[in-house]
């Protein structure tokens, strides 16, 4: 009976109200207020994105696709995406999720006047599922204000705006019923968690306070028919807001600062032999040399409690700090070492691109033909997401015989033939034997493999 009660006064308010609701018993009685204030900041997004689809008779047979290898005829094929964003500056730059804009190439944007701008993109990185456009001959337009997200607390009233299924501007509330969700089922990020609903065409849209202020950007739902079951997710503004800043800034790439660190979250076991009171903060499992923590005395085994003063409780977590404090910026780390803890400043940097990558790929004549390779460093971990105790010749791209053979993107070529491989070089000079037996030795994620085969 609470629900027709409430929507009784919201009929019954006076038009003229104007504020926001400044109290518990004034927002009970109605969200027009917030709505009037951010809603105009929200906006539609109709993307195009052209595809080259392989047309092929044979396509979904594994003999004659292999037989035939990437002869298939091409065919352009336009696919087209619905989605929201939200302006957060006035001259027209709009957040929205990487997997609505992120590979268009037509995007257009319209506000909730009618109004219609065409856009292109200054910043897409699939990583965080974020995206920044710039509205072309925009000016003085509605934007939304950024909240801290790490102030935010379980229970606190949302609202989420958006285009769902297409249908139009609309508005749903609910609460946060959750903070620093990050599963396997959402991929790698950390989210805010809501019971507002959100639906297809919701993504990029805003999720805001009772104030009117952006709390985070709407990207995933957790379903099993499509439609939303009171579990979506939002990305924290700290993060949103970091990623418009390097756009501001000219990047097209988000930048992340570099903690050459592998871990993982705490359990109970470890914990108690750490002689903590609960499981908290993240285990360190191997440091890179020329990692920042390492630097200021981190070693495996410790265990990172805190970043800026906030817990870091999951490498998630730990990934999530860093990148919304930014590059060239200082924080305070707080780690338990050996039953002591400690505090020291960290300056956050870019992943060194050194050693050399010396990049190669792998000619007809090789063994390998068609394999792209890298030397191993810390940019290349962290674009393949290698661990900081990678070593040797990483695995950048596969084509024809190397992609056969079963190399991947992210695979780090540890031996030819019972060889070890130190460079690229190296590898080109072993992959280019005459011999028809044939041992490539390779690390994949944690496991490591062996690929044998005859020529």
């Amino acid at each position: 009976m609470l629900r027709p009660l409430i929507l009784s006064l919201c009929l019954a308010l006076p038009v003229a109200a104007q504020t926001v609701p400044q109290s518990p018993a004034e927002i009970s009685l109605s969200f027009a207020p917030v709505v009037r204030q951010a809603a105009p900041a929200v906006v539609n997004i109709y993307a195009s994105v052209v595809v080259q689809e392989r047309v092929s008779p044979f396509m979904g047979d594994p003999f004659f696709e292999q037989l035939f290898g990437d002869h298939a005829r091409t065919v352009p094929r336009v696919q087209n995406a619905l989605g929201s964003g939200v302006i957060v500056d006035p001259s027209g730059i709009v957040v929205s999720n990487y997997h609505v804009v992120g590979q268009a190439t037509e995007i257009r944007v319209e506000l909730s006047d009618r109004r219609q701008f065409t856009a292109h993109v200054l910043l897409a990185d699939e990583e965080s599922d974020l995206a920044v456009l710039q509205l072309e001959d925009a000016t003085a337009l509605p934007a939304l204000a950024f909240r801290d997200s790490d102030q935010l607390e379980v229970g606190e009233l949302v609202l989420a705006i958006g285009n769902p299924f297409g249908v139009g501007q609309t508005v749903s509330s609910g609460i946060v019923s959750a903070l620093a969700r990050s599963t396997m089922s959402l991929g790698s990020g950390f989210f805010i968690q809501t019971d507002a609903a959100i639906n297809p065409g919701n993504s990029g849209g805003a999720l805001v306070d009772v104030n009117g202020r952006l709390l985070g950007i709407n990207t995933a739902i957790l379903t099993r028919g499509g439609g939303s079951n009171g579990i979506g997710f939002a990305i924290p503004a700290n993060l949103v807001r970091s990623v418009v800043e390097q756009a501001k800034a000219g990047n097209s790439q988000f930048q992340r600062p570099w903690a050459g660190i592998t871990a993982q979250a705490m359990d109970s076991d470890m914990a108690d032999a750490l002689g903590l009171a609960r499981p908290e903060g993240t285990v360190v499992d191997d440091l890179h040399p020329d990692s920042p923590f390492a630097a200021v005395g981190v070693k495996p085994g410790d265990a990172i409690l805190s970043l800026g003063g906030l817990p870091a409780d999951s490498p998630q977590e730990m990934i999530y700090r860093l990148a919304s404090i930014g590059i060239g910026k200082t924080v305070p780390v707080t780690w338990l070492s050996r039953g002591e803890e400690r505090t020291a400043e960290i300056r956050l940097i870019p992943p060194p691109d050194s050693p050399p990558r010396q990049p190669l790929t792998l000619g007809r004549d090789s063994v390998l033909a068609g394999l792209s390779v890298a030397n191993v460093n810390p940019a290349v971990m962290a674009e393949l997401g290698l661990s900081a105790d990678a070593a040797g010749v990483a695995v950048t791209g596969v084509e024809g015989r190397a992609a056969r053979i079963g190399l991947r993107p992210g695979d780090v070529v540890l031996a030819v033939n019972g060889v070890a491989v130190a460079n690229t070089s190296e590898l080109a000079m072993l992959a280019g034997q005459q011999v028809r037996r044939w041992r490539i030795d390779i690390q994949r994620g944690s496991e490591r493999l062996a690929l044998n085969f005859r020529l």
